[in-house]
């Protein structure tokens, strides 16, 4: 072990053995879940060691954990909470909601406006259906897409993530048995030898515009344009995940690409913060559901239309998300990622961010970042001491280094945020010898 890996690894061992000194409480909670739940959770990625800590209380753009301590929020429950903690326009639409009954059994009104207002909002979608998650999401495009084109295989991408059960993000997979095929991402050489070979094959590319459980890597839109074309081309049908990167401008990833996919899946924040997922696109396309015109696929789910998410979904878009919201918002991402840069560059450590908008994740690596395969280098070590570092300063990121502001922080709290990381990277610059060559 070098000089620099034993002064890094001292710094982590101090860094934590602090927050386990800090957090007694979220400690002992920790021990009451291992004993009943694996792992001692029920979302996997929430964990980190030695334990994560146990939240009490939220609102707006603050986290309050058992042991007291406040952090301000740039996770946002992993693009899910973009609205932040408890709007009050979606509360109020929730409450009136439920006051008018729940577990209806039944369609009512509001599955009807929130369907007008997303395909309002996106081109691509003219119609749409609901599920419970982006999971479901994804595994109901791909159904439609198998139907739709008769063959069995699908594209995907080293590092993609599609939800729990459709993962390549290097993820411990849990993955339904579909006749995958697996390119680099950003690779037009590779997808070109993809659909020599197999594009008669394809049914479906499903792709994400941005793979963000891979660490926020934007795909380019030469990349993202030539998978459109061979789609065109062979008759497969491109299917942009954009459960994350809807987020991105008001019509989505796809409206600031240029880029129409056949299908589009949805989901994490566009019920304010309630269970969600969606998948819609062309008419001709979504017919496979409609019985009245002959589809002959079902979509069943008890909860697809439920009366809380359907309501928190109508105010969300119809209130809350206006396109100047939701632009200034992805505007303060882009500056809080340059200054990032700005700070790890101007201090040597070896460390980059990549993203776009309000997404946007902190990598062990001077990069660049095109392809998972170029963080093999990185060195984590960096981003579990600034994790520690923001938490015990009173800012929760995820461990991984990943940030997903919400539409709550203010330009004050980037500067804040900024400060810290500056005075952090001044403290930890002794540690970089041969680490940062």
């Amino acid at each position: 072990m070098t000089t620099t890996e034993a002064s890094l690894d001292t710094a982590l061992d101090t860094a934590r053995q602090r927050y386990v000194d800090a957090n007694p409480l979220s400690a002992g909670w920790a021990g009451r879940a291992g004993a009943v739940l694996p792992g001692g959770n029920t979302r996997s990625v929430l964990h980190f060691d030695p334990f994560p800590f146990r939240v009490d209380s939220a609102d707006g753009k603050h986290l309050v954990d058992v042991d007291g301590h406040r952090y301000v929020d740039l996770l946002g429950n992993y693009t899910a909470g973009l609205l932040g903690h408890s709007p009050e326009p979606v509360r109020r639409a929730v409450h009136a909601a439920i006051d008018q009954g729940w577990a209806l059994g039944a369609v009512h009104p509001n599955e009807v406006r929130l369907a007008e207002l997303v395909a309002e909002r996106f081109a691509s979608i003219e119609q749409v259906r609901f599920t419970n998650s982006g999971t479901e999401a994804n595994l109901m495009a791909l159904a439609l897409a198998t139907h739709h084109t008769r063959r069995a295989k699908v594209l995907v991408f080293d590092g993609g993530y599609h939800g729990g059960v459709i993962t390549f993000a290097g993820h411990r997979e849990v993955n339904v048995p579909h006749d995958w095929i697996m390119a680099p991402y950003n690779d037009l050489d590779a997808v070109g030898e993809v659909f020599a070979a197999h594009g008669s094959e394809i049914a479906a590319v499903l792709v994400e515009p941005l793979q963000g459980s891979a660490g926020c890597i934007p795909g380019t839109v030469e990349f993202l344009g030539d998978l459109r074309r061979r789609c065109d081309a062979s008759g497969a049908l491109l299917i942009f995940d954009e459960v994350m990167t809807s987020r991105l401008s008001p019509g989505g990833a796809q409206e600031l690409l240029g880029i129409a996919p056949d299908l589009t899946t949805l989901g994490k924040y566009l019920a304010g913060g309630f269970t969600f997922g969606a998948f819609g696109g062309r008419r001709e396309l979504m017919a496979a559901f409609d019985a009245t015109v002959g589809g002959r696929l079902g979509h069943a789910g008890t909860f697809n239309n439920n009366v809380v998410s359907m309501a928190a979904g109508v105010s969300t878009l119809g209130e809350v998300l206006t396109p100047g919201i939701l632009t200034a918002t992805n505007e303060r991402g882009e500056w809080l990622r340059a200054g990032l840069d700005e700070v790890f560059g101007r201090h040597g450590l070896p460390m980059c961010v990549t993203g776009s908008g309000s997404l946007m994740n902190v990598h062990g690596t001077t990069g660049p970042v095109r392809s998972v395969n170029d963080l093999g280098a990185s060195d984590d070590r960096w981003k579990e001491l600034l994790f520690f570092a923001a938490l015990e300063a009173g800012f929760y990121i995820a461990r991984r280094g990943f940030v997903a502001l919400s539409i709550e922080i203010t330009d004050d709290d980037v500067d804040a945020f900024l400060a810290m990381v500056d005075r952090w990277a001044d403290d930890v610059r002794g540690l970089r010898g041969s680490a940062c060559a």
